[in-house]
């Protein structure tokens, strides 16, 4: 079919995006997005813990080195998955089942804060700062189990982690060239 003079044939999936490779790329403003300010926030009340944990005078104690594991661990991943998101890593590689992986992730670390913010907040009573780190494992245990309830729901709904799902089907459209 023959175009207009001054307009030009484009293709496009269904979904509105051009068609072509997904390009890996820094972007700035996912961290805007609720699933980043969430990212953002549980690596805050990770590291934040982490600090309280470690300027105790009982720092060697089993509980508190499985609170600042619980943290390290959860920090480092949420970092890569933040990474991953960030650089459009995840709208690359979308057969990887990502919305189901960050649902498991978010559980187990929410399971994992109810516990070690729990043990330490039993020994709360000999350090101010097991206190304050205690507080910062029940919100991040709360951020993290919002944060899975959130991954839940967009998984079993069927939505796409980041982007659009590639179609394979194009849609042909008729625009004006740039400048006319």
């Amino acid at each position: 079919m023959q175009a207009f003079p001054g307009q030009v044939n484009t293709a496009t999936t269904a979904g509105g995006q051009t068609s072509g490779p997904v390009l890996i790329h820094f972007d700035p403003y996912y961290v805007r997005t609720l699933p980043g300010m969430l990212k953002v926030g549980q690596m805050l009340l990770n590291i934040l813990g982490f600090i309280c944990i470690q300027i105790s005078h009982i720092n060697s104690h089993s509980r508190c080195g499985w609170y600042s594991s619980v943290s390290m661990a959860a920090f480092w991943a949420t970092s890569i998955l933040l990474a991953c998101y960030q650089f459009h890593v995840v709208e690359k590689f979308q057969k990887i089942p990502w919305l189901k992986i960050e649902f498991i992730y978010c559980a187990i670390i929410t399971a994992c804060y109810l516990l070690a913010a729990s043990l330490v907040a039993a020994l709360a009573s000999t350090s101010e700062s097991l206190g304050v780190a205690a507080l910062f494992g029940f919100l991040a245990m709360c951020v993290y189990g919002f944060d899975a309830w959130v991954k839940f729901k967009a998984w079993k709904s069927g939505d796409c982690p980041q982007g659009q799902r590639p179609s394979s089907k194009p849609v042909s459209t008729v625009g004006s060239p740039a400048g006319y």
